[in-house]
């Protein structure tokens, strides 16, 4: 097979980056280790940044997006039974988007499906060769079956354990990474919202979240121990933590009930340099990761899909090369700046494991002065829509 860009990885990444190349007459064909039905039965987070929700109006794939969702116009922050609203819309003139990851997954899977798109599923083995050559190819397995693509690019969307950062050679690259010594035990319940924004809630026990899906899906967090297994914690259990970690006024209204999903994920920020090697392009997790506090991990991909689609764009259609040559840079740039905020706002929420009296006092000064600062306030509100690309 041939085609213009091959992609390697079928979440919301590949799909947009393939959906996007679509609308300008650019090929493409991605490949995906898993069944399109394992793929959307993943659960993630779904608060869109602004410039995520515009690439999804520009792939021509936001018509259920924009019925379905919900805007967010600010968010709540507390610690102990204080909690204040950073107002979005006041400070930075925008608003975040509520619209699950899984929904976004499915609305493009539904594009590229009409569109007649090459997505090969239950890939096995793939290799990229060539990649610091002007003829990169990918070869892989199907059921057994060896299969080869020919391309002119490479656009590595495959996550933090697939094979595109590797394939950039040990002394080219360069990784930096920060381990957080705790998780987030994570629950979904077909529950009303405690409130309809978040509330990102710090105490001396730990960090709580309460987000939401819908008016009836509710989607919970605290802050828990790396050793902890999600079945060391009974559903009373989680609620009665939830309820000790969150002012006392949402405590009394939370509506508890069964969980439906329940799960840990474990907290770090990481980053690899560069993001391109030859005709070889990191994108997500495949170059980055970022800790949940702030939903910043979809919103960091789709902005190296803009810079990517962006570049390939000009180059196919203008025959400039500048977009690409400068795609790691303007990325890991932006990449950097989405690195600070996700990791103040979990230094500032979070309880740690050698944290002294004197480092709590500092971090409820740091709160009181979000809570009271405009400027303060503005900068968050700023980073939490998305920054501009």
């Amino acid at each position: 097979m041939k085609t213009q860009v091959a992609i390697i990885g079928g979440g919301p990444s590949g799909l947009l980056l393939s959906q996007l190349l679509h609308t300008r007459g650019i090929d493409s064909i991605v490949l995906e280790r898993q069944t399109k039905d394992y793929v959307l039965s993943r659960i993630r987070a779904g608060v869109l940044e602004r410039g995520f929700v515009g690439l999804m109006r520009e792939a021509g794939v936001a018509e259920r997006l924009d019925a379905e969702s919900y805007v967010h116009d600010g968010t709540l922050v507390s610690f102990g039974d204080t909690m204040f609203r950073v107002d979005f819309t006041k400070h930075a003139g925008h608003h975040v988007t509520v619209y699950g990851q899984t929904e976004v997954t499915r609305d493009l899977y539904a594009a590229r499906e009409a569109a007649n798109g090459k997505i090969e599923f239950n890939v096995e083995d793939v290799v990229i060769n060539g990649a610091d050559t002007d003829a990169p190819f990918v070869t892989y397995n199907v059921a057994g079956e060896e299969r080869r693509i020919d391309c002119d690019y490479i656009a590595g969307c495959d996550g933090f354990h697939g094979v595109s950062r590797p394939t950039i050679p040990a002394d080219v690259r360069k990784e930096y990474e920060k381990v957080y010594p705790f998780g987030w035990l994570g629950i979904l319940s077909e529950t009303p919202p405690v409130n309809h924004e978040l509330i990102y809630s710090g105490s001396e026990r730990g960090f709580a979240l309460c987000s939401m899906r819908n008016e009836n899906l509710s989607r919970y967090y605290i802050q828990c121990s790396l050793d902890d297994k999600p079945e060391d914690w009974s559903d009373e259990a989680f609620w009665e933590e939830l309820k000790r970690r969150i002012p006392s006024e949402q405590a009394d209204k939370l509506v508890t009930g069964p969980t439906i999903e329940k799960s840990i994920a474990p907290l770090r920020s990481f980053v690899t340099e560069p993001m391109r090697w030859g005709r070889l392009f990191l994108c997500g997790d495949a170059a980055h990761i970022v800790p949940p506090t702030g939903a910043k991990g979809l919103n960091t991909a789709a902005s190296d899909i803009h810079y990517l689609y962006n570049g390939l764009r000009q180059f196919y259609e203008d025959g400039s090369p500048e977009g690409l040559d400068s795609y790691s840079e303007k990325a890991l740039a932006r990449v950097w700046k989405t690195e600070r905020f996700s990791w103040w706002f979990s230094s500032l929420m979070h309880s740690f494991p050698d944290q002294t009296e004197f480092d709590l006092k500092m971090q409820i000064a740091e709160i009181e002065f979000l809570r009271t600062n405009e400027a303060a306030q503005k900068a968050m509100a700023e980073n939490y829509v998305g920054l501009p690309y």
